[in-house]
This record gives structure tokens, sequence and C-alpha cells, in this order.
């Protein structure tokens, strides 16, 4: 089976719940797991950047992945998280973190050193060929300063075999429906922009790698499957209910507005490490007010 065909849908990238001493609290992270599960998401992103990743130790990465891996226990795809700025050192890392029973590799752009499109195509293909996985790109140029074009998006998906999919979070409609219109058959296009997921499923995209799933999965995952099976009206009003949970979400950070939601459900405490802090009195009231109304 491709991974159009096993990752079409939501994937949710899971947030990493801490306890009030910043450790990691694994009893809510499984209560996460089971909720977003039971919640109809088709699979778990794990160790992307809203799981906190920059402030997480090698070995404690490692830990969460094995403990992802046991608590979904087969019941839907695991998606691995292997990111950064420093290419060796990743190559390294796919190595050494527990891959064997994730489906892919998600691979966010490197940030800060704002790499030419070259760079950035032989940042991709050194991993690629790293990588016991398939790897996924990640352009999310509002996060790593650089934009991953078309052009280096379709030569990656056309001349690196082990690279896979992308997760489109430019927010560049255009540059979206040329990656839509010239990607090969296998190579999976998803949203990495929840709010404009229904819009980008129109236009021919996979399914959507989401944040709000953590807090709305239910919801957000039958609005996808309603819009990729093009029942758009029915997705439509789904969406229209969720519109204001987005902008709440992202309003000051993310994933403190998640994690503020997911506070709400009871589902962990309101902890996040630093330099991330919870979102501010007047946003929490309004998350409040969102979750419960």
């Amino acid at each position: 089976m491709s991974l159009v065909q096993q990752l079409r849908g939501t994937g949710v990238a899971i947030v990493t719940p801490f306890a009030a001493n910043f450790n990691i609290d694994y009893p809510a992270l499984e209560k996460v797991i089971d909720y977003v599960i039971d919640g109809g998401v088709e699979y778990i992103v794990t160790m992307g950047t809203t799981g906190e990743t920059p402030t997480l130790s090698k070995e404690e990465k490692r830990d969460i992945i094995l403990f992802t891996y046991e608590k979904v226990a087969g019941r839907v795809p695991v998606v691995v998280g292997v990111g950064g700025n420093n290419t060796a050192e990743l190559e390294k890392e796919l190595g050494w973190f527990p891959l064997d029973k994730a489906t892919a590799v998600l691979s966010a752009s490197p940030y800060y050193s704002k790499p030419s499109q070259e760079g950035l195509f032989q940042h991709y293909k050194a991993l690629a060929a790293a990588s016991p996985k398939p790897i996924l790109l990640y352009n999310v140029p509002g996060r790593t300063g650089r934009n991953l074009s078309a052009a280096t998006t379709l030569r990656l998906a056309h001349e690196v075999k082990n690279i896979a999919g992308i997760k489109e979070a430019s927010g560049d409609m255009a540059q979206c429906m040329e990656i839509l219109r010239d990607r090969p058959a296998h190579f999976l296009v998803v949203s990495g922009d929840d709010a404009l997921a229904l819009p980008q499923i129109a236009c021919g995209m996979d399914g959507v790698i989401s944040v709000a799933a953590n807090s709305f999965p239910k919801a957000f995952s039958e609005m996808v499957r309603l819009s990729l099976n093009h029942h758009f009206k029915e997705a439509k009003a789904l969406n229209d209910r969720l519109i204001g949970g987005y902008e709440l979400l992202f309003a000051e950070n993310n994933p403190a507005g998640v994690k503020a939601a997911m506070y709400e459900l009871g589902l962990l405490g309101n902890h996040l490490r630093l330099p991330v802090v919870p979102v501010s009195d007047a946003l929490q009231a309004k998350i409040h007010h969102y979750v419960k109304g």
C-alpha cells in the first residue's frame, strides 16, 4: 500500500504533555493518544514541532517514540518527526532513533540557515539516502525563514527515490496547485494549515497533518473525510464551526494555544517548556468559552 493510501485523511501532530515539574507526563500522553485515535484520526505524528521537540533531549525523543508505538499498538500508522538544520547530525539521528515501526519520517526544512534551493535539495537528498523509512518534506517558511519552492519540491519528488510526500504549510495556494498539478502519482501532498485544509483538499490534497485535531479530533477528522469524498457542503458546515477554534489556537503561539484547549478538556496540565509559555489569561478565558460552549 502506498503512502498516498496509508496517510490519506487526518494526521495529528501530537503535543508532548509535561507535569508541573516539566518532566514528560506519560499518563497524559497515553490519554492524548487514545483521545485522538478514538476521535477518528487516520494517523499520528510524534516528535513534530508541535511536540516542542526543540526543548526535548535526544533520549527523551527516543523514549517518547517508543512509548507512542507501544500505546498506539498498531491501531493507526505512526509518522516520526526528525528535523533540524544540521544535515550531518540528522543523518546520524536517522540511524539512531527507533524507526522500525514508523510508516514515514517527517522532516522540516532547515531553520535559520536559509539555504538556497540547491542547498535544500541536497539536504533532503542526503536525508533520503540515510533514512530507513520514506521521507515526507515539511515546508513551513513562517517557521524556517525559507520557502521550499514548488520547483524544488517537484525535483525531489521526481528525482529522489525515498522522498515520498510533503506537508505543505506555505499558505501559498498557487504554489500548492503547481505541486498538485505536476506531482508523481505516488507522491503524497497534505496540508499543514488547519484553516486551509478544506480548500486545499478541494484542490487535490490528500489530507492534512493537523494541530487542531489534538483538541477537536472528531469534528476535524470528519470534516477532512467529508472533503476527501467531495461532500463539501457538509464539510463546510463543520469547518465553519471550527474556524473560531483555529483562530484561538494560533492567536499567540503553537502549541500554547492547543495545550490551553486540551487543558480545558481535561487531557493534560497546561505546562510548556521555555521559551514557550502558556497563553495569556484573556486568551485562556476565550478558549474556555469556546471549548465549553
